[in-house]
């Protein structure tokens, strides 16, 4: 990993504040080319998300698949949680013969890329009414090859900018991932009914093909190992020279394990609160993911048809995103990360309420406009505050391990523990459904009080040891 950065200007727990910059020094950032490659890599990463997610329950909603079964293809998605156990293998170990001729992150992205768009293909081609059982498995596939396309693609447009250009690069990135997201859902709706369900996974297995050009045309960042990174190996090397039955290979893996596997885990757990802030990764999204996961499934329901879900989704959804994006920064910048994590994530809870009232009106395409909107203004406002959390968090010798760590752990919200939310729709009626999702928000609300009187505590530390000192 390159970590030959100077540390960060910011606290270990994350928290530290946006740096304020001018409208136009903002502005000029992305004008920068690779800041251009990272949006396209972005889309890249997207697009496959919905594919064995809202897409996906949309189309088995369609065949008739009960409630049950698409509420339990949310597993299908463990990959996005597990996939810090593979990190380091993508982090250190080459890629036969594509790293050798494109580099370490560069052939590593092109190889996740070209499976990711054979098992998109094979979905494509299964019947999930006959095949159920195969159109699971190749949904697994999907979803391995995009998270490990995720874990590189973060370690690269980290490792590709100077420090100062990071948090524009993640926003960026956040933001064509989003659209991704979009084009496979209400782009993927819009094609349904004209081209059939086969046909559209052709379409956004093609799609995939935008990154892989992208990094074709990009350069290998450099990797430099920093002074922290290389003292800690030589210690490593220097403790296994002394104990002859660890020498030779045995050392050599034992090092590797270390450095690559071990090491990042052991900063993280060093940093105050360090459980509590894993446990308020895993639920400040909950409630949303809970309601997420039966979306489509409801308006199904309700009648509207794939077009009309398409173009609302389409036409609302994109400007209330980026809208939530700005105003998520915004919040950032004037308020540092505390207050716009409060802000975002209590927006995220009661936005969920809207389709509580959806549910009672029934079929209404403008309630619908108003029901995208709001979702997707919280959900920017939300995923803004969520990643530069995530991002303040990990230190910059370990980013990819680190980074896939915890987007893993953000990931089981959405996975197991929103898995049963299909069952808990055939036990209730909608408007309750909607109502217990917005509760289910709760906890991780309260993990952030835990976190924010934690941080302010510290902080009196700081200020009384600052205060007897001078």
């Amino acid at each position: 990993m390159a970590d030959g950065r100077s540390p960060p200007a910011r606290s270990r727990d994350g928290l530290g504040h946006a740096a304020r910059k001018s409208w136009r020094g903002a502005l000029a950032s992305y004008r920068d080319r690779r800041i251009v490659s990272i949006f396209f890599l972005g889309l890249s990463a997207g697009l496959p998300l919905a594919l064995t997610g809202n897409t996906l329950g949309i189309w088995l909603a369609r065949e008739e698949i009960d409630k049950t079964t698409v509420g339990l293809f949310s597993i299908v998605a463990l990959s996005y949680a597990i996939k810090f156990l593979w990190a380091p293998v993508i982090d250190r170990v080459g890629f036969p013969l594509l790293t050798r001729f494109l580099g370490q992150r560069r052939g590593w992205t092109v190889a996740t890329q070209l499976a990711l768009m054979a098992a998109i293909v094979a979905m494509a081609l299964t019947d999930p009414v006959e095949n159920l059982g195969l159109m699971a498995i190749f949904a697994v596939l999907v979803a391995f090859c995009s998270a490990s396309q995720d874990v590189v693609i973060d370690a690269y447009r980290v490792e590709l900018l100077e420090e100062e250009k990071i948090g524009t690069g993640a926003s960026t990135y956040v933001f064509g991932y989003r659209i991704g997201v979009l084009v496979s859902t209400t782009g993927a709706l819009n094609l349904v009914g004209g081209v059939g369900w086969s046909t559209v996974y052709l379409i956004m297995a093609a799609l995939v093909s935008i990154g892989l050009v992208t990094i074709l045309l990009s350069r290998e960042p450099e990797h430099v190992v920093g002074e922290e990174s290389a003292a800690r190996e030589r210690r490593v090397r220097d403790y296994l020279a002394h104990r002859p039955e660890l020498s030779g290979r045995r050392a050599a893996i034992l090092s590797w394990l270390y450095d690559a596997v071990i090491s990042p885990f052991v900063d993280f757990m060093t940093r105050p609160q360090w459980l509590v802030i894993l446990l308020f990764i895993v639920f400040y999204k909950l409630g949303d993911s809970m309601a997420g996961v039966m979306t489509g499934y409801f308006l199904v329901e309700l009648g509207f048809s794939d077009a009309e879900i398409g173009n609302i989704g389409k036409t609302v959804g994109l400007i209330a995103t980026l809208l939530g994006f700005v105003i998520g920064g915004w919040l950032m910048a004037k308020l540092g990360m505390l207050w716009a994590l409060w802000i975002c994530g209590g927006v995220q809870m009661l936005s969920n309420l809207i389709f509580a009232v959806q549910a009672s009106v029934g079929y209404d395409t403008g309630m619908l406009a108003i029901a995208f909107a709001v979702e997707n203004l919280a959900g920017g406002m939300g995923t803004a505050a969520f990643v530069a959390y995530l991002s303040g968090l990990c230190n910059l010798a370990y980013t990819a391990t680190q980074f896939a760590l915890l987007s893993a752990v953000a990931s089981l919200g959405r996975t197991f523990l929103a898995a049963p939310a299909g069952w808990l729709a055939d036990m209730v009626e909608w408007v309750p459904f909607f109502l217990i999702t917005t509760v289910a928000a709760l906890p991780g609300l309260a993990f952030l009080l835990w976190i924010t009187i934690a941080h302010q505590r510290a902080e009196r530390i700081r200020s009384l040891s600052s205060n007897e000192i001078s």
